[in-house]
């Protein structure tokens, strides 16, 4: 994936204008697919989506938006669903309005609380958001994506014995200022691939090695990458390979 880049692109037919994204991928035309295009939204400072755009969430996500008590929550929820749905509306040529989200069935208890989906369409998308910034991930096969900012050094002993054997040894051997960035590493590849799994954190976080040095450790059937974010965030993005 390249570095991020400010985008002035516009789904089509959207009636609106997309709200203010950086992007790690090609323009949201028609989706052909297989992917990964990786979208940043950044809140941060202000609402990033144009006036009247609230108008194509529907009546749940705008429910939702308005049980946030912080507004600088509700801006991000609102702007990332924004996004969501004006990206998924130039892929899909539809309006973002009519695009309808479902859930698909747990893996693990096969309720329908699994990764978020397109009913009946084949694109897969995930998304996630830490202090006010959110990314948004769409690919032709199961897809997870997560971002964090980097962790206070003295939370990393409640935090590094949740992780894989081999990943605690590999932090433990790091000099301690280097610790935070390769945890960070390890964390959102670990989340991004489980939300791509459609089981999310209800997973063992020690089940998986997805290592914490510069290039994510291979997964058998995924590709995990890390990607550009804006200044002191982390993220990575899990797709799984279409041959299975």
């Amino acid at each position: 994936m390249t570095a991020a880049t400010e985008s002035t692109a516009t789904a089509v037919p959207a009636p609106l204008p997309l709200p203010r994204l950086y992007e790690a991928g090609s323009e949201p035309t028609r989706w052909r697919g297989p992917g990964p295009q990786v979208w940043v939204v950044d809140s941060r400072g202000g609402s990033p989506v144009p006036a009247g755009s609230e108008a194509v969430l529907d009546a749940g996500e705008r429910n939702r938006a308005g049980l946030y008590r912080l507004e600088e929550h509700r801006r991000t929820y609102v702007a990332t669903h924004v996004a969501l749905r004006m990206l998924l509306g130039g892929y899909l040529e539809q309006d973002p309005a009519a695009v309808r989200l479902v859930r698909e069935d747990c893996p693990g208890c096969a309720k329908p609380h699994g990764r978020p989906a397109v009913a009946g369409h084949p694109v897969h998308f995930s998304v996630s958001h830490s202090a006010g910034v959110a990314v948004l991930a769409f690919a032709g096969t199961p897809v997870g994506v997560d971002i964090e900012t980097r962790p206070a050094l003295d939370a990393l002993p409640h935090l590094v014995p949740r992780l894989h054997v081999r990943e605690r040894a590999e932090l433990a051997s790091l000099p301690p200022g280097r610790r935070a960035a390769a945890f960070a590493m390890c964390w959102t590849r670990k989340e991004a691939y489980l939300k791509g799994l459609g089981i999310g954190l209800a997973r063992e976080l020690d089940r998986d090695y997805v290592g914490t040095g510069s290039e994510a450790a291979a997964v058998p059937g995924w590709t995990l990458s890390d990607f550009a974010a804006p200044y002191g965030f982390t993220a990575a993005c899990a797709v799984r390979d279409e041959a299975r």
